[in-house]
């Protein structure tokens, strides 16, 4: 079965599918993400030293800076910006799995036996742009509230939840902020989600066709790992980037575009200056893409037996 494609159930189904699973993923690794985050800001334009209360600015591993936030934030701290992190998937991947498949249906063509790869690709792009778009505020308060804990105590926002980021951003802000960084973040999620729907869809036919994989969980397995690898490699430089610009404050813009943050990281910090947090990024998106996508196939399967089961009239064998 094609990936997205399921006859049981109407399109609109895939929403709900990839927005569940993607919200399972996020709650299984979202420490990580918050020490990717930490990682992305060190060393930020930083020419002065920290005030009281500020996580010093000094460079350090994954294992340092997790260690850092449990010391001095407790073990909560690794959990801060969850809400956040949780709504922000409910609006971008429920809408780049539920677009992924019409746009696929929309640029298929009657004479092509099988639907070529650069169009899968194609596919992912136009969805994660789209879903990227519309989760962009949940995204900017999910990086404040993780990136809060490195700023000095006066300087902090202490967002309480997602919904008390969202108004204190308009309220204080103007609405508009709530897509700063917006265009990283797009071209990011287009990456992204190019390299995990497309990449996975791909592989997935691929081990199917060789004979020696199931449709099951070995396969499933194979597949998002593979995905998950290239969605990091490909999307890490303009994570960077968004990154740096949705923490940015107003009255303290250090970057008045994404290529300007692009080029001064580059100067500042060299061209790996783009691929900080690099490992515990992949070892965020990785799991994340594994856990995500193996739940989204799970979950279409389970619901797919409970119809089959309980709600059909005529159950065909």
């Amino acid at each position: 079965m094609s990936f997205g494609a399921n006859s049981d159930f109407g399109k609109g189904a895939q929403f709900v599918f990839g927005g569940t699973a993607a919200c399972i993923a996020s709650a299984a690794t979202h420490p990580v993400d918050l020490i990717k985050v930490r990682m992305q800001l060190q060393g930020e334009l930083n020419t002065t030293a920290p005030s009281n209360g500020a996580v010093p600015a000094k460079k350090v591993s994954s294992f340092g800076a997790a260690a850092n936030i449990a010391r001095q934030e407790g073990s909560r701290g690794l959990y801060k910006g969850l809400t956040a992190s949780l709504f922000r998937q409910a609006c971008y991947s429920s809408t780049r799995f539920g677009l992924y498949a019409p746009i696929k249906d929309a640029m298929s063509s009657p004479s092509e036996t099988v639907f070529p790869t650069y169009k899968k690709f194609a596919a992912g792009m136009t969805a994660g742009g789209l879903g990227a778009f519309v989760g962009c505020p949940g995204d900017v308060v999910m990086v404040r509230m993780q990136a809060d804990g490195r700023l000095p105590v006066e300087q902090r926002r202490n967002y309480r939840h997602v919904f008390d980021g969202l108004r204190r951003i308009v309220s204080e802000e103007g609405a508009a902020t709530l897509w700063r960084g917006s265009r990283p973040t797009v071209l990011r999620a287009m990456l992204t989600t190019s390299a995990q729907l497309g990449t996975y869809d791909e592989v997935k036919i691929q081990l199917l066709a060789s004979g020696y994989f199931k449709d099951g969980m070995p396969a499933h397995f194979c597949s998002s790992m593979t995905a998950g690898f290239l969605a990091t490699v490909v999307s890490s430089p303009v994570d960077v980037v968004k990154t740096r610009i949705m923490n940015m404050k107003d009255g303290g813009m250090k970057y008045t575009s994404a290529f300007d943050c692009f080029v001064k990281t580059v100067k500042l910090e060299g061209p790996f200056g783009l691929y900080k947090g690099f490992w515990p990024n992949f070892f965020r998106l990785g799991p994340h893409t594994i856990v995500m996508l193996m739940a989204y196939e799970q979950i279409q399967k389970t619901a797919t037996y409970v119809k089959r089961t309980y709600f059909s009239t005529n159950v065909s064998q």
